[in-house]
C-alpha cells in the first residue's frame, strides 16, 4: 500500500516537473485576469466609499468568490483545450497545499462579520482597525502562505511571490495604523497586492514563457 502511494506521488511530481513550462504559460492569463479584478475592485470600492467594516469585508469576500470562479473557468477552458482532466492529481496537490491558509482567512472573515456588530458602538474605533486594517493585512500574509505552499508544485516564481506577500503584509502590519481617510488604506492594500502584484507576476510569466520559446 505504501509503495503504491509513493509511486503515485513520484509520478505526480514527475508530471509537474515535465509540465512546468505549460503551467507557466497557463498561469499567465489567470494572474493577469485576477489582477485586473483585484485592481478594478479596489478602485470601485474606493469610489463607492465602501468603508463600513462589515460592508468592506462582505464586499471583498464577494470579489474573492468572483475571482475564484473566473480562475476556475480559465483553468477548465485550458484543460479542455489540452484534453486533460480539470481535477487531475497535480491539480489536487496544488489545491491541497493552498487550502489550509485560505481556509483560515475565510474563517477569520466570517467570524469577524458575526462578531464585530457586538462591538458597536466602539468609540475607540477598534472595529475599524481590526476589520479594515489588520484583516486585509492578514489576508495578504495568508494568501502569501498559500502561494508559497502551492509554489512547490508550480513554477519557481510562485514561491518568491508568496514571500513578497508575506513580507509586504508583515512590514505594513509593523508600520502600525496609518493616518489616512476611511477606506483609502484598506482598498489601496487590496489593489496593490491582489491587483498590481498579480498583474506583475502575470507579465513576468508571459515574458519568461516567450523567452523559453525563443531559446
Amino acid at each position: 500500500m505504501e509503495s503504491d502511494w509513493a509511486a503515485q506521488n513520484l509520478q505526480t511530481i514527475r508530471t509537474l516537473m515535465e509540465r512546468a513550462s505549460t503551467y507557466r504559460r497557463a498561469l499567465a492569463p489567470i494572474m493577469l485576469t485576477v489582477g485586473c479584478i483585484g485592481l478594478g475592485a479596489s478602485l470601485l470600492g474606493w469610489t463607492l466609499k465602501i468603508n463600513a467594516v462589515q460592508s468592506f469585508i462582505l464586499y471583498w469576500l464577494i470579489v474573492a468568490v468572483i475571482a475564484c470562479v473566473v480562475a476556475f473557468v480559465l483553468v477548465r477552458r485550458q484543460a479542455i483545450q489540452a484534453r486533460e482532466a480539470v481535477w487531475s492529481p497535480p491539480a489536487r496537490r496544488v489545491v491541497q497545499a493552498a487550502a489550509p491558509a485560505l481556509t483560515i482567512g475565510f474563517i477569520a472573515s466570517v467570524g469577524l462579520l458575526l462578531l464585530l456588530p457586538r462591538m458597536l458602538p466602539d468609540p475607540k474605533g477598534l472595529d475599524k482597525v481590526i476589520g479594515t486594517i489588520w484583516l486585509p493585512l492578514a489576508w495578504v500574509m495568508l494568501y502569501g502562505c498559500a502561494m508559497h505552499a502551492a509554489g512547490f508544485f508550480l513554477p519557481r516564481g510562485m514561491k518568491i511571490l508568496g514571500w513578497i506577500f508575506i513580507f509586504g503584509g508583515g512590514l505594513l502590519f509593523l508600520g502600525g495604523v496609518p493616518k489616512l481617510p476611511d477606506g483609502m488604506y484598506a482598498h489601496a492594500v487590496m489593489g496593490i497586492f491582489f491587483g498590481l502584484l498579480h498583474q506583475a507576476y502575470g507579465v513576468y510569466l508571459y515574458m519568461t514563457e516567450q523567452k523559453d520559446v525563443a531559446t
